[in-house]
């Protein structure tokens, strides 16, 4: 983790190759030796995941094209990064940490309407889920949601405003929240602001908030993608241990092609077969060997010694839909403003 911990100083703003001397040729733009270049505008968690992807896909588009690419990354807050692309940060695809961030770039007129059912499973070709990351021998003996609105407990989570793993942290929160209170959404929000003000530090994405918790020691609990909190006991073993909550939500990553770059670069060819071939059997191993969970049944099956399958997960339908949960919880003026007011 260390090692991926240092890229942080470089991962919010996108460390664009030069190519020179490019024309575009039978539809794809190449460079004077032949090579095609892409960029993947991601989010936080995935520089491990398509470090050993791009390689394969490297590999993989070779063999079906004859042709070398080159796959550029941008990592950073979820909501950050679609905030770029949809400013003029250019990208042939976007892998981002929920569907609203896509659509943000769509509403930028970027992406065409309809992306979402461009790739299977609503174009989220693996998923993940919220756990808690405690120091080893949990010694504020943490074990669910209502553990963290203690008077002792340090919270280290992202910015909902920036991150999307922060807002399925948000998420989750309140939907064990609203069972425990039966609905009643007063002593929800009320719950969740105890859980806000138990937070000692919002970093913008979460990358940001596990280098605060593992690297700085700040923190009791990290609310953290179980992909990023895998990463830290692989590599941590004897300091950290996962706690996985009885409540929690299914967290789906989406990707999507941007339209209108890959029209005027010429590589919507290649930036179609990047996303298509994340679903490949390959490709699905790859990220469940990088902790998420495959959207291919079956081979998620294979990593059912790793992966807790009976967690009760809740969906984003169960608020809505990403449009109505954005309004409502994470807009300007929205809930998560009203129960942080004051704490900045």
């Amino acid at each position: 983790m260390k090692g991926r911990i240092l890229l942080l100083t470089l991962s919010a703003v996108l460390a664009v190759t030069s190519f020179t001397a490019c024309s575009k040729n039978d539809g794809k733009e190449k460079s004077d030796d032949g090579k095609v270049t892409i960029t993947n505008v991601s989010y936080d968690p995935t520089r491990e995941l398509y470090a050993a992807y791009n390689k394969v896909f490297a590999k993989h588009w070779k063999e079906k094209s004859g042709q070398d690419v080159e796959v550029t990354q941008s990592h950073g807050g979820s909501g950050k990064q679609a905030l770029e692309v949809a400013n003029g940060l250019e990208a042939d695809v976007v892998t981002l940490a929920l569907e609203y961030d896509v659509k943000e770039v769509e509403n930028a007129g970027l992406i065409d309407e309809g992306w979402v059912d461009e790739f299977d499973k609503d174009s989220s070709p693996y998923t993940s889920t919220i756990v808690f990351l405690v120091r080893k021998g949990n010694p504020k003996n943490i074990k669910d949601w209502d553990d963290l609105i203690k008077d002792d407990v340090g919270i280290i989570t992202p910015n909902p405003k920036t991150s999307g793993g922060a807002r399925w942290n948000y998420l989750a929160a309140w939907a064990y929240a609203q069972k425990l209170y039966n609905n009643d959404e007063e002593k929800v929000k009320e719950f969740v602001k105890k859980l806000y003000q138990n937070v000692l530090v919002l970093d913008s994405g979460a990358r940001g908030a596990t280098t605060t918790f593992v690297e700085n020691g700040q923190g009791d609990v990290l609310l953290a993608w179980e992909n990023e909190a895998y990463l830290s006991l692989q590599d941590y073993p004897d300091d950290y241990e996962i706690v996985t909550p009885s409540i929690s939500i299914l967290a789906q990553p989406s990707v999507a092609i941007v339209d209108e770059v890959v029209d005027d670069r010429g590589t919507r060819d290649v930036a179609t077969e990047y996303l298509s071939y994340l679903y490949s059997d390959e490709a699905q191993r790859i990220a469940g060997d990088n902790f998420y969970r495959p959207s291919n049944e079956t081979i998620l099956q294979e990593y059912k010694d790793v992966f807790n399958l009976d967690i009760n997960l809740v969906t984003i339908d169960d608020f809505g839909g990403w449009d109505e949960a954005q309004k409502k919880h994470f807009a300007d003026g929205g809930v998560f403003d009203q129960i942080y007011e004051g704490q900045s």
